[in-house]
């Protein structure tokens, strides 16, 4: 019997609960799936005899207790919509105080590159200053340090993982979803550029089993940790790979950020997309070092194999969509 604590994932319905949730299944241990609605959760992790399903509602305390209640971990991936991106900081706070009056022992922010603003320099470790000059970033940032203030109090230990760009099979909200769909179909690639600006992409399957070894290492708490992706890789290089694999020769349509700033005018996804538009032109590329070093060398899916994962993901999916 497996005796160590109980995971809750807050935000668990998202890609990365997904594949956070199935490391922690594959070594036998038991999690909480915790959302705001029980469908989603249930399609996800019903079938999964290690899966307990939670629903909480994160603006009543007493929910946030309840949803918190005989965990050992919390990991916390609950997102928000890109254009309200003030709810952050008051959302981990009510989370937080939750957690601290449940007796929870650990918690994990899987947090972004946001608060660094523009690099100083490439790669970056986890020395580079915390200077957001957007408001998600501060927004961020706030957040971010609500969970580092709370280590060591109430008996809670905390810490951030800090993730570049993801992709990976079925993740939807990713920057390339569009390759992967445009090589399946034959249809043009909906892209964000510039693409030829050399950039990282996280596996999102591989943050899975780094994610579970980090509930079990006590000494990785308090503070902040890089889990970097494969190397670097120009955006326009995985199209030609995803179109490769499709036996097509790559269709782009490449929105910069001046397009980014007309379509604004009538999507407000576009609109937010273009204050952060900085770091396709100077990326954030993490350095992991200490990562490794304090849990030993994982798994990093190449590009090639991930960029084929991601592809026949697509097919399945097209597949399935298509009339019989």
């Amino acid at each position: 019997m497996n005796t160590l604590g109980k995971v809750g994932l807050f935000g668990a319905a998202g890609a990365a609960g997904h594949r956070i949730a199935a490391a922690l299944s594959a070594a036998g241990r038991h999690y909480r799936a915790i959302g705001r609605s029980r469908a989603p959760l249930e399609a996800a992790f019903g079938r999964d005899p290690h899966a307990e399903i939670v629903t909480w509602n994160p603006d009543d305390p007493s929910s946030v207790i309840a949803a918190a209640a005989g965990l050992h971990t919390a990991i916390y991936l609950v997102g928000v919509p890109y254009d309200q991106f003030a709810s952050h900081p008051p959302l981990m706070q009510k989370t937080l105080d939750g957690l601290i009056a449940a007796g929870v022992e650990q918690l994990i922010l899987i947090g972004t590159v946001y608060p660094y603003g523009r690099p100083h320099g490439n790669p970056v470790t986890e020395a580079h200053p915390r200077e957001p000059h957007t408001f998600k970033g501060k927004m961020r940032l706030a957040q971010e340090n609500l969970v580092l203030d709370a280590h060591g109090r109430s008996g809670l230990s905390t810490l951030v993982l800090r993730l570049p760009d993801f992709y990976g099979p079925g993740v939807e909200r990713s920057f390339l979803d569009g390759v992967f769909k445009g090589a399946t179909t034959g249809g043009r690639a909906q892209m964000i550029g510039p693409i030829d600006v050399p950039h990282e992409f996280v596996f999102l399957p591989d943050i899975g089993p780094v994610v579970e070894t980090l509930t079990r290492t006590p000494n990785a708490f308090g503070r902040w940790l890089h889990l970097a992706g494969a190397g670097i890789i120009t955006p326009r290089a995985v199209a030609g790979k995803a179109y490769a694999l499709a036996g097509r020769e790559p269709k782009l349509m490449v929105a910069g950020k001046t397009m980014l700033r007309v379509l604004g005018l009538f999507n407000p996804l576009m609109r937010e997309l273009v204050e952060m538009h900085y770091l396709l032109t100077d990326p954030v590329i993490l350095d992991d070092t200490a990562l490794r070093a304090l849990i030993g060398p994982f798994r990093k899916t190449s590009y090639d194999e991930g960029i084929r994962l991601s592809h026949e993901a697509a097919c399945a999916a097209n597949t399935l969509a298509a009339p019989a």
